[in-house]
């Protein structure tokens, strides 16, 4: 439990991270996150979830311990937000930077739109709790959460 003041007091069990312009870039999965999903796995379970645009992502992420949910819709962004409820939208923290990310961001109990190399589109940012400049410093705040609380409390 992170007890945020003024906002609210969290209990993740699921971090839900996008795929493409999130933790990988043109299909292959960025080297920073083995490290750190290797830290969080300990505590939380993780999830991708993506259209899988590249047609990479199980074999990038297969010695990862980590859930994939590939994107089977015509509606990408309504089945991304649908994953989180399933998982307990109060359980989750969700990363993302894509337009088909902005439900989920503000689904999650905190929502972190990743800027990255890919940039990020204007509705994820208006939909995110916290704005990160890339993947490695939106992680970082799961392995380190009083940097939540810096960034979160009122």
């Amino acid at each position: 439990m992170i007890e945020i003041p003024n906002f609210k007091t969290l209990n993740i069990l699921h971090v839900v991270c996008d795929y493409n312009g999130t933790i990988a870039k043109d299909g292959l999965v960025l080297p920073e996150i083995k490290n750190l999903f290797q830290q969080l796995s300990k505590h939380y379970t993780l999830h991708v979830i993506t259209s899988d645009t590249f047609g990479s992502v199980h074999a990038q992420l297969k010695d990862y311990d980590t859930s994939i949910k590939v994107l089977t819709s015509d509606d990408h962004t309504w089945e991304k937000a649908d994953y989180i409820d399933s998982l307990g939208a109060e359980n989750c923290v969700a990363l993302g930077n894509g337009n088909n990310d902005k439900e989920m961001l503000l689904l999650a109990s905190v929502g972190i739109a990743v800027i990255g190399d890919e940039g990020c589109s204007k509705n994820a940012l208006l939909n995110a709790d916290i704005i990160c400049k890339n993947i490695s410093d939106a992680l970082s705040l799961l392995t380190n959460t009083k940097r939540l609380t810096a960034t979160l409390r009122s």
